[in-house]
């Protein structure tokens, strides 16, 4: 019997090519609808035996290539080979290319890729991930990378850099500035950030003043995976993120989903956060299409820590603290708080003293490749968000509140404690677009734009108070609505007139129309209305030296409208000015196989930029105004080098002078009455420092490990335009450590062990601060507040990819 059952079974051998007859080795054969699989070895030849006689379906599949199928009735052992053709689709970058720079632009960038933001992704907020590259400075209220952060570059704040996810804005219309505690753990989702400094290239939503984060979410991998990350570290913080795709279904379709959860209690006392965020994502690949819709969102509940401390408590100054209290009018309890809580004091003693608030993002993103002369893509965009902060308040005015004076008897009631809710319910959609046309190979066209709407209620509410007098839990103190169109359109052409010379011009033209109406807080009546046009040139010109080097030198011109509170705050009856800024960048790159090099100078100049000077409106709050000239000027240097296979060194620095030529301080004069005025020239902007280094030294001593020893240095800040001494954030220089271990077993793709420790050598230093001062018995007092971070804290993860 078994010569005969020998000479029943049947063998298929073969191999796996390209169409240019170039092996293909780890393609997968199967037989479909059966178990039957076999992996090509590394000349691309497979073989399948003990088969049996019959009709078979064959289907091979190899990443980056079009599966094929044939069908085969087999009598006999055969050879059967199988050419595959690679897979043609639009690739994700096309959704993001009108606004990104590359090799060819004449502009200062930074491209950070989904490996480097792996690496350097603990959980803690996208900031402390992009920190290490140029200019960067990023601070914590919390004091350790999680919960409220912010970011400068090239001393620009949050609310002048533009944001914006797929070429969608993320800029909050009205504040402008970028709330990263909204997009917990976002960096989980992420494919790759490029940073442009100065004014960059035409995009969409806010002005860019000092830099553009142009961030692109993931894209679908090949096959099918499913990832779990989970981090623990100092101050009981935990990260836990699972992550699943689906991988090319028939070529065409991917789902992506990811799901975190991040809570901390902080380095700073109660400076908690309880984050939680999803992203889903799903796509059609055609040839000559991609459609792709995301759904993310994410929900914080963050305890105030945004107050700072308070110098005297910074530098355990006991005489300073008691004439802290005393001037404050603290209570017992405040007063034992400050006195003994340390450089973690937190002013806010009420137990739900926080932030609450909740964001929804909707995209649908289509690209179409026409010809290969032709494309379009296009988004539309829908976030929902709300939320409120609390607080309680000590002996406040009912008449603050619209509230009557409680009569008891014959007193008279006029001031209560109470817990009030401020609250934010708003509404972002709008359409982005941009045509691109090469008519030849030295030559391409983009036409693009974008039109956006924002809609926002703002109310505040009274949950509790002592003497309610007669309010109730419904009902609004304060009740308005913000509504704001943008409304933009970009054009932009390349032009090689020869092979070694690249021209650009790029023409914008912006058009925002802003309405508040309504009751504001301190109960006034808000009746704003402007239009704004902006005209937005840029042009400039790269020169290739040789295939490793260029030069690049551009001017562009920027125009940002002031934002809710620089309207809100200002007298009755006057707008502030938009700012303008014109911008001037001239760099050097070069790059080889170990070597990588950038150099930039800059110089930003601006006409009516907006800044704190401490002078009051007619109902004596605190407001922004314009200051005729003020500049930045800069240069930059980035680079890397391979030392050999082992060794590798990052580095960059950035040294800048920036300038107010003529400044006017304000401060209240509480003896006489109204306000003292100071003239001042060519004095420091404030959040500026002069020099910013960074410095890693990379370790590779074998195949899967790593270890980075990174030191960064910022010089000492102004807290205010005045450049005195006596109101500064120190300089300070910082070291981390990071440690990754990657190996896989069967079964697992990868599994990764990491360490972050930051600030390995415990240095106690503030990252931010503000201040501000008044005179009072014959002298001037400055009250000056810090943000302390974290001394030597880790993060440990542990991520698993199956």
């Amino acid at each position: 019997m078994l010569p005969f059952l020998t000479l029943a079974q049947i063998s298929v051998t073969g191999n796996v090519s390209d169409h240019n007859q170039k092996p293909l080795p780890g393609a997968t054969i199967k037989l479909k609808n059966q178990k039957t699989a076999v992996v090509s070895d590394a000349n691309g030849s497979y073989t399948l035996s003990n088969l049996k006689a019959g009709k078979y379906v064959f289907s091979v599949s190899y990443v980056g290539y079009q599966t094929v199928e044939k069908t085969i009735d087999l009598t006999a052992s055969t050879t059967l080979n199988f050419t595959l053709e690679a897979q043609v689709f639009l690739a994700d970058e096309v959704v993001v290319r009108s606004t990104r720079a590359n090799e060819k632009s004449a502009t200062t960038y930074k491209n950070i890729s989904k490996a480097e933001i792996q690496e350097n992704n603990f959980g803690q907020d996208l900031p402390f991930i992009l920190q290490n590259t140029p200019g960067v400075v990023v601070n914590s209220d919390a004091g350790a990378g999680v919960g409220y952060t912010g970011i400068r570059i090239r001393g620009s704040d949050n609310s002048r850099i533009n944001v914006t996810v797929n070429g969608i804005p993320i800029n909050d219309s009205e504040s402008q500035g970028t709330y990263y505690v909204n997009m917990p753990d976002f960096a989980s989702s992420v494919d790759n950030v490029q940073i442009q400094r100065g004014v960059g290239t035409s995009t969409n939503g806010a002005g860019a003043f000092g830099a553009s984060l142009n961030i692109q979410t993931t894209a679908s991998e090949m096959e099918p995976y499913a990832e779990v990350n989970s981090t623990y570290g100092s101050f009981n913080t935990w990260k836990n993120t699972i992550k699943v795709g689906t991988g090319l279904i028939n070529n065409r379709f991917s789902f992506d989903g990811r799901l975190s959860r991040i809570s901390s209690d902080g380095y700073v006392d109660r400076g908690s956060s309880l984050l939680k965020s999803y992203f889903l994502s799903g796509a059609y690949h055609g040839n000559k299409d991609l459609l792709r819709i995301n759904v993310f969102a994410g929900s914080e509940k963050t305890y105030q820590s945004w107050n700072g401390i308070p110098e005297s408590r910074l530098n355990n100054d006991v005489a300073g603290m008691q004439a802290y209290i005393d001037r404050n009018g603290l209570s017992g309890e405040d007063a034992y708080n400050l006195l003994n809580s340390g450089r973690t004091y937190n002013s806010f003693l009420y137990n739900n003293q926080t932030d609450n608030y909740w964001q929804n993002h909707y995209q649908m993103l289509y690209a179409r490749q026409f010809s290969d002369k032709f494309s379009f893509n296009g988004a539309l965009h829908y976030t929902q968000g709300e939320g409120y902060y609390e607080e309680y308040r000590v002996q406040n005015d009912l008449a603050d509140y619209g509230l009557n004076p409680v009569v008891n008897g014959s007193t008279t009631i006029t001031e209560t404690d109470l817990i009030r809710r401020r609250w934010l319910d708003n509404d972002f959609y709008g359409i982005t677009y941009a045509f691109n046309y090469v008519p030849q190979k030295n030559l391409n066209f983009t036409l693009g734009g974008a039109y956006n709407e924002y809609k926002g209620a703002h109310f505040g509410q009274i949950i509790w108070a002592q003497y309610a007098s007669n309010g109730n839990i419904d009902r609004h103190y304060y009740d308005n609505d913000g509504f704001k169109t943008d409304f933009n359109i970009y054009g932009k052409v390349n032009y090689s007139p020869i092979e070694a010379l690249s021209l650009f011009a790029d023409l914008q033209y912006r058009r925002v129309y802003y309405d508040i109406a309504g009751t504001e807080n301190k109960l006034n009546t808000l009746a704003i209305n402007e239009t704004l046009n902006f005209f937005n040139p840029k042009f400039g010109a790269t020169y290739f030296i040789n295939p490793q080097s260029n030069l690049y030198a551009s001017f562009s011109v920027a125009n940002k409208e002031p934002n809710r509170d620089d309207y809100t705050d200002a007298s009755i009856g006057t707008f502030p000015k938009p700012e303008r800024l014109n911008d001037v960048e001239v760099g050097y790159r070069f790059k080889n196989a170990d070597f990588n090099l950038g150099a930039n100078a800059y110089g930003m100049f601006y006409k009516n930029q907006l800044v704190v000077t401490g002078k009051i409106n007619d109902v004596g709050g605190n407001y922004r105004q314009n200051v005729d000239r003020s500049y930045r000027l800069g240069i930059e240097l980035d680079g890397s080098y391979n030392i050999s296979k082992q060794f590798i060194v990052n580095a960059n620095a950035a040294f800048s002078r920036n300038k107010i030529k003529n400044f006017t301080e304000y401060y209240d004069d509480y003896d006489n009455g109204g306000q003292v005025v100071n003239n001042y020239s060519l004095t420091d902007i404030s959040y500026s420092p002069a020099t910013v280094l960074f410095g890693e030294l990379a370790y590779k001593p074998i195949s899967g490990f790593a270890v980075a020893l990174q030191s960064k240095y910022v010089s000492k800040q102004y807290m205010d335009n005045t450049q005195n001494n006596d109101r500064t954030i120190n300089g300070y220089w910082v070291n981390n450590a990071r440690l990754g271990y990657d190996f896989k077993f069967a079964g697992v793709k990868n599994v990764n062990l990491g360490l972050l420790v930051n600030n390995l050598f415990d240095k106690k230093y503030e990252s931010n601060g503000y201040t501000y001062g008044y005179l009072y018995g014959g002298s001037r007092i400055t009250e000056n507040f810090f943000y302390p971070q974290a001394g030597t804290n880790f993060l440990l993860s542990l991520n698993v990819k199956f």
